[in-house]
């Protein structure tokens, strides 16, 4: 447990603290009382490339956490990820650097979430403890003495498994899925409060379905380092799993697939999508399938717009069929959009659908992108359960693309992410990756959740996640 001084240090430092008010009839408010965690590390069977860069493991970040209500009445809440460095954190320091900040911005976060005093909703207690994770994340380059600041996206990435961890426990509390817990019987505000004055008087159940889609198609990656077919292997693995795409396709009846680019040589990534939609096909034409489904991540790499454009241009001209296979585009230009908005994405969103990824850390970035022609929104567990279910909120209202994408997520981050999309409507696929590249890390829940983990006809059978909370852990 903290010590009271710390304790009292930080009720000084956070403006909003607002007091318990213990009511025996009201079950509505929490508040976190007792936070821990630790890592699991793991290495990858084979790397992935993130923006340029070669990942070959992943440091999982597991939080618990005691939530006690005022009507007295406890529970316990679970969440985890990984930390995502590579991606949350592009830099030119080492990669052990910038873990080592995240872990110690992580040690930060749980005294503060655990001392804070917040009482609420998950949602309530998660908005007023971000400044103070965000100051906390500016400290700790401080005390680090780096030569750069942790950016947001690095900060709600640590931040997101105690996050998902309160949800967790607000859940297991009433012995409802969280997603049950968002409506005025729970939730003391509407979305004014967090949003805009346009949502006066409605509240996220209006924007999430009570129980999980019972079954999702599978996005499978195809990484820029991952081999298309044979000749593409130098050496195989030989460890059970495939390794080209139409083994990939075979093994878990694939429907649709993830394309990597590099962003910095079109004529490669052209010829990459040519390729693997020629290979899909021929695959897909063996099983008698005749609809499958694209989506092209560039990983915000591309220079400028006018390379997006005359990718999706040359698609078009060489593989007509594919450019038509090719569902959405995923965060094309550079992430900070605020000192990029000349690359404005109406004539390419004519095209394709294009969304934000990296880019949306808060609402104001949405707003932003919409305004520079995105059309779509990738929502993630990893920038928090709330923040997801706040922008997806709003993506509906403005009636943009939605999807869901995993940061690699293993076992009981899968399953949240897995969850999110299940119960967002409009997201018609999933992301998993884990058991392309960390399968090691699945171990144990692929027997809990069969489903989710072992994918056979291309859909992930997302109504298994039917237990209190988040559905990863028992109450």
């Amino acid at each position: 447990m903290v010590q009271a001084t710390r304790r009292d240090f930080l009720r000084a430092a956070l403006p909003v603290a607002a007091p318990f008010i213990l009511r025996a009839a009201d079950a509505r408010r929490i508040r976190v009382e007792n936070v821990r965690f630790e890592y699991e590390d793991y290495l990858y069977r084979t790397p992935i490339k993130f923006g340029g860069v070669a990942l070959d493991r992943a440091t999982l970040l597991n939080v618990h956490c005691v939530v006690r209500a005022a009507n007295g009445k406890t529970a316990r809440g679970f969440g985890s990820m990984p930390m995502g460095n590579i991606w949350a954190w592009p830099s030119k320091l080492p990669y052990e650097t910038t873990l080592g900040a995240m872990k110690e911005l992580a040690s930060r976060i749980a005294r503060i979430t655990e001392s804070s005093g917040e009482s609420g909703h998950p949602v309530d207690i998660n908005v007023a403890l971000e400044p103070a994770y965000l100051k906390a994340a500016e400290e700790v380059a401080r005390d680090l003495k780096l030569p750069e600041p942790i950016p947001k996206l690095a900060t709600l990435v640590v931040a997101s498994p105690f996050d998902a961890a309160i949800h967790d426990a607000y859940g297991k509390l009433h012995g409802l899925s969280c997603y049950r817990t968002y409506g005025p019987s729970f939730m003391e505000h509407d979305l004014a409060r967090y949003l805009l004055p346009e949502f006066k008087g409605e509240y996220l159940e209006k924007y999430v379905l009570l129980d999980p889609k019972p079954r999702m198609p599978l996005y499978h990656l195809v990484g820029a380092l991952d081999p298309i077919t044979d000749e593409d292997i130098v050496k195989r693995l030989n460890d059970g799993l495939p390794e080209t795409l139409p083994e990939w396709i075979h093994y878990n009846g694939l429907t649709h697939i993830k394309i990597k680019l590099n962003g910095d040589d079109l004529k490669w990534d052209v010829e990459r999508v040519v390729r693997i939609d020629r290979v899909t096909e021929e695959t897909q034409k063996k099983r008698g399938v005749k609809n499958w489904y694209y989506s092209a991540d560039f990983n915000e790499r591309c220079p400028n717009v006018d390379y997006l454009l005359d990718f999706l241009r040359q698609v078009k001209e060489k593989a007509p069929r594919g450019f038509g296979r090719i569902q959405y585009v995923e965060q094309p230009t550079a992430r900070d959009l605020k000192a990029n908005r000349h690359n404005v994405m109406h004539q390419a969103a004519k095209l394709r659908p294009v969304v934000i990824d990296e880019s949306l850390t808060e609402l104001e970035s949405l707003l932003l992108a919409r305004e520079m022609g995105y059309t779509g929104v990738a929502l993630k567990a990893c920038k928090g359960q709330t923040q997801a279910v706040l922008m997806a909120a709003a993506a509906q209202k403005f009636k943009m693309f939605l999807c869901v994408q995993d940061l690699t997520c293993p076992g009981a981050s899968l399953i949240h992410s897995a969850g999110l999309a299940a119960h967002i409507p409009g997201v018609a696929a999933i992301e998993a990756n884990a058991r392309q590249y960390v399968p090691a890390a699945n171990k144990g829940w692929d027997e809990k959740f069969p489903g989710i983990f072992r994918i056979k006809d291309g859909m992930m059978r997302t109504g298994e996640i039917r237990g209190p909370g988040l559905g990863a852990v028992p109450a």
